[in-house]
């Protein structure tokens, strides 16, 4: 059994017991640590196939929050030609670890 859920503008594909990365989320504290996903694109029960328009309805994915932390430091560098004109910055998204513990649909 597997889903695809929708979180923080991306998608990914999640079974029991993986462990992902998605953006920080607000409501998810060490304190409340559950996490419920509920725009469930697809799901797969065993072969038989559900696909939302553009969620299924009454899905969720139940999930465990592990840990915060950050992700790997993207540089961005700006540059014009014959200009002198450079710029270097750089970012670290935060990341919320999940554990997915289950898959209703």
């Amino acid at each position: 059994m597997y889903a695809v859920i929708e979180t923080g503008g991306k998608q990914y594909r999640v079974q029991p017991g993986d462990i992902i990365d998605v953006e920080l989320l607000p409501n998810v504290t060490e304190d409340e640590p559950k996490v419920v996903f509920d725009r469930v694109l697809l799901v797969d029960n065993d072969g038989e196939v559900q696909v939302g328009n553009p969620v299924v309805e009454g899905a969720q994915v139940h999930g465990e929050r592990l840990a915060e932390r950050r992700g790997p430091k993207i540089l961005i560098f700006k540059m014009k030609r014959r200009k002198g004109y450079r710029r270097k910055n750089g970012h670290r998204q935060d990341l919320l670890q999940v554990r997915i513990k289950d898959i209703q649909s």
